[in-house]
């Protein structure tokens, strides 16, 4: 049986903030709109969730559609739900919070999307909507999260080099590290395999290259560990 509501009564949509990581730069990946309103105006991935979908399966639909994106880490980041926010009428946006391997993808646009783009976070152009603010606590979330959650690994390549790692955490925070503490207190956490292989093609001394134990990190969480840096 339905039920016609006799309220009026808002819409949702997901908003997606992409983040990568490139050569010590960090990256927020924008959709250059080809509908109204904001037509032309870059603004992040995103639209209105379908009857039939959740939430999460709405954001990776929308990453799917409008970038050609399909992120292994997403996670809820705030609702934004200030009325005028949105042009078309009262809607309310459930933001998410995403990181990929920038190198694992080239946007490349789709749907409703005239152009997909990475841009420096530091230096997006003005975004529609209310997306600048979505793109602000995005960035507040991650600068946290680093610290005690292993995330930052989801931005680098699978085989990396302590000096890339170490770069990741100064780009994120804005500040820099100092090496001997850095790597004293990652590598005291036992977390890293050290690889019998050193980096390629380069003009430096090749630097030996480390992985991430994902397995042995979980083994340990459920047995109390904190990872703090």
């Amino acid at each position: 049986m339905s039920y016609t509501y006799e309220y009026p009564r808002p819409a949702v949509t997901v908003d997606c903030v992409v983040f990568g990581l490139d050569e010590g730069d960090l990256k927020v990946l924008l959709i250059q709109r080809g509908a109204e309103p904001f037509a032309g105006k870059w603004a992040l991935p995103g639209g209105f969730v379908q009857m039939e979908e959740s939430l999460e399966e709405a954001a990776r639909r929308e990453l799917e559609e409008e970038a050609g994106i399909r992120p292994s880490h997403l996670e809820q980041l705030y609702t934004f739900g200030a009325p005028g926010r949105d042009p078309r009428g009262r809607v309310i946006t459930v933001a998410y919070f995403v990181l990929v391997k920038l190198s694992d993808y080239r946007p490349r646009a789709s749907s409703d999307a005239r152009e997909a783009a990475w841009f420096s976070v530091w230096d997006t152009p003005k975004l529609a909507f209310d997306h600048a603010d979505v793109l602000t606590t995005a960035l507040q979330r991650l600068k946290g999260k680093v610290r005690y959650q292993p995330i930052g690994f989801e931005l680098l390549p699978p085989k990396f080099t302590l000096t890339q790692l170490q770069r990741l955490y100064e780009t994120v925070l804005e500040r820099q590290l100092d090496k001997r503490n850095f790597r004293k207190k990652i590598l005291a956490m036992d977390l890293l395999e050290e690889l019998d292989e050193v980096e390629q093609d380069v003009s430096h001394r090749a630097a030996r290259l480390y992985r991430f134990d994902h397995r042995k990190y979980k083994q340990l969480e459920k047995a109390g560990f904190n990872f703090e840096l």
